[in-house]
């Protein structure tokens, strides 16, 4: 089914930036969206990757290899052509086994053949493509660890009864949830490259904008998506042209500063806010067209790509997204004298 087209969304300016970002360069590391249910999380990321060109696989294969000598040698129902499939989208849900998740024996071809062989699970469903897990910071113990390990190698190991299976499992993480119902471990939190809060409308006109898209969308959803086209493949367009221009951002000695001093100042831990900082303000800078990266591209990234990598201060309850614009003005100047 197609999916509400991403350029449609209404508002969520932050969370469209987010997802774009990662799509043009998925190392930066996925996005986690905290905030109030029905504003659209799981609706911009399954659009999001509607938007995206199709993926050349290897027909058959369930970790969507894109060349023969790639196919995992455990897989012998994969064909021998390759074709073209929609860039996966898969849910992990809340209470998924660990079997579910990472592949575990097949039974019935055990039983029935009596062959041991490897069923595949989500993560090798979700290779080349998005991850999503609503209500994140619900998840279980003994599966957060299973992503830490794969999002740390981008391999799904399974060795037990008398199976041992690797797989390719590299994949754009998208987690949403509620703060109001439990934090994430800090861990799985410092994994998710960009942040962001999201809210529902509180003026009346978009919220009734929002109303009136859905309303047409599931009203005639071919004249809608016909309507939105044109303004889908310019995105795409651009997310591409991006892609390509990535490489050619030019990073100088002063940015890399830049990314430094902003992440001494603000106290965050460790040395991944500065490589995301640095990695999404690349893709931002190849997104708008830019040579290289400015001080408005790590203005823009800035707050989601480090408010949850903070160190809690007892002594500041402003919210993070706060400290870290009030910080920008004291280590880059006022936005006025800034300008690249």
């Amino acid at each position: 089914m197609t999916p509400f087209p991403f350029t449609a969304i209404v508002g969520q300016d932050q969370m469209k930036q987010a997802m774009i970002l990662t799509a043009i360069d998925p190392s930066i590391g996925g996005v986690l969206v905290m905030g109030d249910r029905g504003t659209g999380k799981s609706t911009a990321v399954r659009a999001l990757a509607g938007l995206l060109p199709k993926i050349r696989a290897v027909e058959g294969c369930p970790v969507n290899s894109p060349r023969l000598r790639d196919v995992p040698e455990w897989v012998d129902t994969a064909g021998t052509r390759v074709v073209q499939r929609a860039t996966p989208v898969i849910d992990l849900p809340l209470g998924a086994a660990e079997d579910r998740v990472t592949g575990a024996l097949d039974i019935e071809r055990a039983l029935t053949k009596g062959e041991k062989a490897f069923q595949p699970g989500l993560l090798a469903q979700a290779n080349r493509g998005y991850l999503y897990v609503d209500e994140v910071n619900l998840l279980e113990d003994h599966i957060v660890d299973l992503l830490l390990d794969v999002a740390q190698s981008g391999e799904n190991v399974v060795e037990r009864e008398g199976l041992s299976i690797r797989h390719p499992a590299r994949f754009v993480l998208v987690g949403s949830g509620n703060p109001e119902e439990g934090e994430l471990r800090p861990q799985l939190l410092d994994r998710f490259g960009l942040m962001v809060d999201v809210a529902s409308p509180t003026d009346v006109e978009t919220r009734i904008e929002v109303i009136r898209r859905r309303d047409a969308f599931e009203a005639n959803r071919a004249a809608f998506l016909r309507r939105w086209k044109p303004f889908e493949d310019s995105q795409r367009r651009a997310i591409l042209d991006a892609r390509k221009h990535l490489a050619g951002v030019e990073t100088t000695d002063d940015t890399l500063r830049d990314c430094a001093e902003l992440c001494i100042a603000l106290g965050s831990d460790g040395l991944r806010g500065e490589l995301t900082l640095l990695k999404a303000a690349r893709a931002q800078a190849a997104y708008e067209g830019a040579t290289r990266i400015g001080r408005d591209h790590l203005r823009q990234i800035a707050a989601m790509a480090l408010q949850h990598r903070l160190r809690r201060d007892p002594m500041d309850d402003a919210g993070s997204a706060i400290r870290i614009h009030r910080l920008l003005d004291e280590v880059f100047g006022p936005l006025a004298d800034a300008a690249e």
